[in-house]
């Protein structure tokens, strides 16, 4: 890469380390294409003039840049930054490259080798699929695509709470009340009811206590009803999957890590990592600078914590990863600290790296959506109340699949806001700007592809060809397309997608200010050219877009 080229052409410039460079992108383009501050670094460190610096450092770099035909120019500008130019053949070869390459554009070879499991979303059967649920997903399938688009074997997992007291207050609630475990609703309905049981009737929360230990148990008086609503919840569990562009590799249950968990937990008994307290299991986590959790309740039951200690057990045998990463929400960051200390401790010898990313909250900024479980906004009256208003603003144009392009678009405006900033914020949803299609959204990027594609189409009704001329003007658009892999890049190392949205916006808003000024199909040989860029936009708009999980609609 041309950014790698010139940072080794400036440290043997001044006579410093690589990584001691800083070369960034000005903010503004005018300023050039690459800038670094090198010389005002070095002016502090030895009390020279930095201009005066930046002066003489450009006139080593041109020394050493003769024979680099990419750069055209160094400039020397505010108190010392040294900015360079790229030249008109530069970018001629990136458009060249980007409709080489297509959908293998801005991939790279990062994470070649390397075996990376992805778990997220992790919905518990007997329970709603919440918003949380569809914030796991959309990150950590954006995740999982970063990963796969840089060269590493990617598997997506999800674990799922098949056991517990939830499943326990459903069947209590099943049993009391008549709710038909057939019925996905009613199973919601169930746990809402068991629930509120559990937290204000002491009778029901030990009857409910003692049916959890039956189901762990399998009691076959129970497994009956169990398998049926298991069956139930997964299946709705797929249909929204389905709908977000989901596919797992392995899906895992907590039933089948208890019994390793189970095990740790007596080995590290008498090793000393675990201590009873008041009947119960606990991990004092203070000597480590965490804090201390119960691994088994004093009424003999064993807690998420116990079951999550053989989940990355389990994960190696079906897939050797070299990293296991966990996408959840970030209430959840001290519970994941204190576990994975505690696997460490008991498995010092485990080869995998195990890393959590957490993800912020959802609110919404205006107005109630529909949910058929009291207070619970689930995922899927999510998507649906945004598949109404898509349709709703769609009314007036004429489309054969106006149906499933409004999903797409409901589903897009949805990813997208969770995706526009850094995983670990909450989000605040608004309805109506999410759906827009003049900036700043989902919906927006796929228009602007659509856009492109109904005129690639019609250039070729025409016959008009792509091809790139000798046009001495750069734009904005053939100055940001190179810097697509970059931010490929960077947001992988990062594990942070919203580096893509952002690009992606900027890029769609660089486009729609060209297309707006000029007219690409104007008859003249420049025509053609203007085709090829424009090409070249939708290309890197699909690949990006694929990496946010959200479909390129060739029609809106």
């Amino acid at each position: 890469m041309i950014q790698e080229q010139l940072r080794s052409i400036i440290a043997n410039s001044v006579n410093i380390k690589l990584e001691e460079i800083n070369l960034e992108h000005p903010a503004n383009l005018s300023h050039g294409d690459f800038s670094s501050n090198v010389a005002m670094v070095l002016a502090k460190k030895e009390g020279k003039n930095p201009k005066k610096l930046a002066l003489e450092i450009k006139n080593n770099i041109i020394e050493n840049i003769k024979n680099i035909q990419e750069i055209e120019k160094v400039e020397v500008a505010g108190p010392g930054f040294i900015n360079f130019f790229l030249s008109r053949d530069f970018f001629v070869k990136e458009i060249e490259n980007i409709l080489d390459k297509k959908d293998k554009w801005g991939s790279n070879k990062l994470l070649k080798g390397k075996k990376i499991m992805v778990e997220y979303t992790d919905p518990n059967p007997f329970k709603v699929f919440h918003i949380g649920h569809l914030m796991s997903n959309t990150i950590g399938e954006s995740i999982s695509r970063l990963i796969e688009f840089s060269g590493a074997q990617t598997k997506r997992a999800n674990y799922q709470g098949n056991i517990g007291l939830h499943v326990a207050k459903v069947l209590w609630a099943v049993g009391k009340e008549g709710f038909d475990i057939r019925k996905i609703d009613d199973i919601g309905k169930a746990y809402a009811y068991g629930h509120e049981k559990y937290e204000d009737d002491e009778d029901a929360k030990l009857e409910i206590i003692e049916l959890n230990k039956r189901i762990v148990a399998k009691d076959l008086d129970l497994m009956e009803i169990y398998d049926i609503g298991l069956k139930v919840s997964l299946n709705h569990f797929e249909e929204i999957y389905k709908i977000l562009g989901t596919k797992f590799d392995y899906y895992f249950f907590e039933s089948e890590s208890l019994q390793i968990g189970l095990e740790m937990i007596d080995r590290g008994l008498e090793e000393g990592i675990f201590e009873k307290s008041d009947g119960a299991i606990v991990f004092r986590g203070e000597k480590y600078g965490l804090h201390t959790r119960v691994f088994k309740t004093q009424y003999g039951t064993t807690t998420y914590e116990t079951r999550e200690l053989g989940l990355p057990i389990l994960k190696q045998k079906k897939f050797p990863f070299d990293t296991s990463i966990t996408v959840t929400a970030v209430e959840q960051k001290t519970y994941f600290s204190v576990v994975f200390k505690v696997f460490s401790l008991l498995n010092p010898d485990f080869k995998g790296n195990l890393v959590h990313i957490p993800h912020g909250m959802m609110q919404l900024t205006e107005g109630k959506m529909s949910s058929r479980y009291g207070n619970i906004i689930t995922g899927e009256s999510l998507i649906y109340d945004m598949k109404k208003r898509a349709l709703e603003k769609m009314k007036t144009i004429e489309l054969d699949n106006k149906e499933e392009i409004s999903e797409e678009v409901a589903v897009s405006a949805i990813k997208y806001s969770v995706l526009k900033q850094s995983s670990g914020k909450n989000i605040y949803f608004d309805k109506e700007k999410s759906l827009s299609f003049e900036g700043d959204s989902g919906p927006y990027l796929q228009y602007t592809n659509a856009r492109i594609i109904s005129m690639l189409e019609k250039a070729k009704l025409n016959g008009v060809e792509e091809r790139l001329g000798k046009v001495n003007e750069i734009t904005e658009i053939e100055k940001l397309l190179p810097r697509f892999p970059e931010v490929v890049e960077r947001a992988v190392r990062e594990y942070e997608p919203h580096y893509v949205t952002t690009y992606l916006t900027e890029l769609a808003g660089a486009f729609n200010s060209w297309y707006g000024q000029t007219k690409i199909l104007d008859g003249t040989d420049n025509a053609s050219h203007k085709l090829a860029i424009s090409h070249a936009v939708s290309i890197t708009l699909q690949n990006g877009l694929w990496l946010l999980g959200i479909k390129a609609s060739d029609r809106m």
